[in-house]
């Protein structure tokens, strides 16, 4: 009790220099106890001193890693297997794990997980105890192997590595002599199991009380963790689409084994990393890694996901039985699902996007963990390759370099090196370090050296001096390893760090300035049913968990929108958007123009007559969700689909007048490939009544390339009645899909 009255004198009167001095007295820890007696002070030192282990601060300074989703679900397009697929459907023919790792590399990736065995319990890897995996396919003539190869390209272009092995595993669940919950009796087992004519030249064994299924779990981990190089981190999934017999995981064997034979290894999903919360790319303003438990998590077997807001406040800290480091893995997929599935349809995240994840993840006090699936020949596809290098080439570009290195503050927190830190003096709350000459930032970087201090910092500001005085532009909560600060364009020699609120004396160990060049967005168009016509960047279509983050502003990316309707190219000169516009018909160009003059693409869009006075006239059927008027709503996310009633169906308009018609376009649904009118004939109507064939029309390739297709008439058509009849859908689908139709005078 004395000495929680003497610290809460302390903390209440002393200097942040006295207490660094009294701070001595307590060690770092991974973990931290707390005592029934420990008053909330106590608890807030304790919290301060939890520090990372050397394997956690490796896994931190990684930064940017992969995921790597490959299996027989890559053929079947399944997100998740079921466990009875004929392991040759994985029908892999070549592979080229240098081209991913050349790619990821290029982005500033530092290490690559594969997803070795995913639920469906198919193996990537010659094991010894299975036949349901890549041994039993023809790539190779059986004897590939996905993980050889790809441990071979990692040393080759110097990624660390690490596996993903599924704790659930459908295959041993559905099969008859599958292992999984079958109930068998715990025995001491001996790991590895010997298989004849098949030595492990590790000669390390292990005795193990455990069932059939975790004794098959351990065996294949040590062939992972000693046949394919050093392994970095081993990935536990916790989702579990079935399972059975009660079956139960042995994870201190598992633990035990990893340490002893991967000593470099952190462990997702237990003690070392935890998931973020959600497989979006959406992170928390304030991301603590010093958490509260009510166990001692060295001796827990389960980790639940913790994905509330809030998880290491001092509010949440004062019920705490126990703190622990244990660090957030921000992981999402840069395609619409885990696996891949096709080109067209499976949208890839932009630049932008990705970008934005890079920057709130690794400037958040996380790790970024980027999903990238192999295609079926073997490689990443020519999207996901471009998006990762433009990626590589902004980080680079970005914090590449930092303009302070070198000039004066405190040195310690100039040099790049966050071994060395920065310690505040006595009445000292603040930082300020000039640059020889004025330099534009719109981004500052902090580090605290938590490998020696610990997370400390709550709270946070930055200032520039401008005009004779200090100006705040930034402020943000915690720091951490890493705190990325954005913030729109500014130019100075003096800044300042402000420190609001601490838990104990701060160690800086790193600040950097930096400056990321704004990209003008590209710009898409958009045209109600009255003519007004909308400009505004260019969404991205990925439909896939959205974190629903504004990117844009987030990377304050600022700009101006300058049109023209005459035909003619925009320049700084044309006139400037800045509400909707009235457009009957014809062609409008825009460009983005950003700061320092850097002209964006020029997007340019026909539009055909006004779609005001359009009326449905009729229609060969219509499905509830997707009724006929969605066809004509200028809205191309929505579209009319008929029933599957076969491949002759039709649609029926009144324009409202007459016009003199030269073409029309057809914009297909993009959320599949069905529907889609390969070949169809035009018919007009004096009446709305009694139908005249004038052209038949035919478009390919809809299914690869869902794109609006423009069929021109061979004379113009004056009529006030349209009828679109289709002959041929693509697929030998029998039901039509329609999401826009458009008209067109010239």
């Amino acid at each position: 009790m004395y000495i929680s009255i003497l610290l809460t004198f302390l903390l209440g009167t002393m200097s942040m220099n006295s207490f660094s001095q009294y701070k001595e007295k307590l060690p770092v820890k991974n973990t931290y106890p707390i005592q029934v007696s420990d008053a909330k002070e106590d608890i807030l030192l304790k919290a301060a001193h939890v520090v990372p282990t050397a394997n956690q601060y490796q896994a931190l300074q990684n930064e940017f890693i992969a995921f790597i989703h490959f299996g027989p679900n890559t053929f079947t397009r399944m997100e998740w297997g079921n466990g009875m697929e004929d392991p040759a459907v994985f029908d892999l023919k070549t592979l080229d794990t240098d081209q991913w790792c050349e790619a990821m590399k290029a982005a500033g990736m530092k290490m690559v997980i594969l997803t070795v065995k995913h639920h469906d319990g198919f193996v990537l890897w010659q094991s010894r105890y299975t036949k349901h995996g890549i041994m039993s396919t023809g790539f190779r003539d059986g004897k590939g192997d996905v993980l050889k190869d790809l441990t071979a390209s990692c040393r080759k272009y110097g990624l660390k590595f690490g596996v993903y092995l599924s704790p659930a595993d459908l295959y041993q669940i559905e099969s008859p002599e599958g292992l999984y919950g079958n109930l068998s009796k715990y025995t001491d087992r001996t790991i590895p199991a010997p298989v004849e004519g098949r030595p492990f030249k590790n000669k390390t064994m292990f005795k193990f009380n455990v069932d059939d299924y975790n004794e098959y779990f351990l065996n294949q981990l040590f062939e992972l963790l000693t046949e394919y190089g050093p392994i970095h981190e081993v990935w536990f999934d916790g989702a579990h689409p079935k399972t059975k017999g009660g079956q139960k995981y042995n994870y201190a064997a598992w633990k035990e084994l990893i340490q002893k034979l991967a000593p470099e290894a952190v462990i997702f999903g237990k003690g070392d990393i935890r998931w973020c919360g959600n497989e979006s790319g959406a992170t928390r303003d304030t991301e603590w890694n010093v958490i509260p438990f009510n166990e001692d998590p060295a001796g827990l077997n389960n980790f639940i996901d913790l994905t509330e807001e809030d998880l290491g406040s001092r509010e949440k800290l004062w019920d705490a039985k126990y703190l622990h480091y244990q660090q957030a893995e921000t992981n999402t997929s840069i395609r619409e699902g885990w696996f891949y599935r096709d080109d067209t349809h499976q949208k890839v995240r932009s630049v932008d996007d990705v970008f934005d994840i890079y920057e709130r993840s690794v400037g958040g006090n996380s790790t970024f963990l980027l999903n990238i699936p192999p295609n079926r020949e073997g490689k990443f596809s020519p999207e996901d390759v471009r998006v990762l290098l433009e990626v590589g080439e902004r980080i680079k570009a970005t914090y590449g370099q930092n303009p302070l290195k070198g000039d004066k503050g405190p040195k310690e927190a100039l040099d790049n090196n966050t071994e060395s830190y920065a310690i505040l003096k006595e009445g000292q709350k603040e930082l300020i370090f000039s640059s020889a000459k004025p330099i534009k930032i719109n981004r500052f970087v902090i580090q605290e050296a938590i490998k020696t201090n610990g997370e400390r910092i709550e709270s946070h500001a930055l200032d520039i001096w401008s005009n004779g005085e200090w100006k705040e532009i930034a402020k943000a909560t915690n720091v951490g390893y890493k705190r990325v600060l954005r913030f729109p364009d500014v130019t100075s020699d003096r800044f300042r760090l402000r420190i609001l609120n601490s838990r104990a004396i701060p160690a800086i160990g790193n600040v950097s300035a930096h400056y990321a060049q704004s990209r003008p967005p590209q710009l898409a168009f958009k045209r109600d049913l009255d003519g007004l016509v909308s400009i505004e960047p260019l969404k991205n279509e990925f439909g896939w968990k959205p974190h629903g983050v504004d990117i844009l502003k987030n990377l304050n990316m600022d700009y101006h929108i300058h049109y023209t309707l005459d035909g003619s190219n925009p320049t700084e000169q044309s006139a400037v958007y800045d509400k909707p516009l009235l457009l009957k018909a014809g062609t409008i160009k825009a460009v983005a123009i950003g700061s320092g003059h850097i002209v964006g693409a020029e997007a340019e869009r026909v539009f055909g007559i006004v779609k005001k006075d359009w009326h449905i006239l009729g229609f060969s059927s219509e499905v509830e969700r997707y009724p006929g008027k969605m066809a004509i709503d200028a809205d191309e996310k929505s579209y009319w689909q008929s029933k599957e009633t076969g491949p002759v169906q039709y649609l029926s308009l009144d324009l409202g007048q007459k016009y003199h018609l030269q073409s029309f376009a057809y914009t297909p649904q993009r959320k599949n490939g069905k529907g889609m009118m390969e070949k169809g004939v035009i018919k007009v109507s004096d009446d709305g009544k009694n139908w005249k064939e004038i052209e038949t029309f035919e478009f390919g390739n809809l299914i690869n390339d869902p794109t609006p297709r423009t069929y021109r008439f061979k004379e113009k058509i004056t009529t006030r009645y349209v009828r679109i009849e289709s002959k041929v859908i693509a697929g030998g689908g029998k039901s039509l899909t329609i999401a826009e139709l458009d008209f067109f005078e010239y």
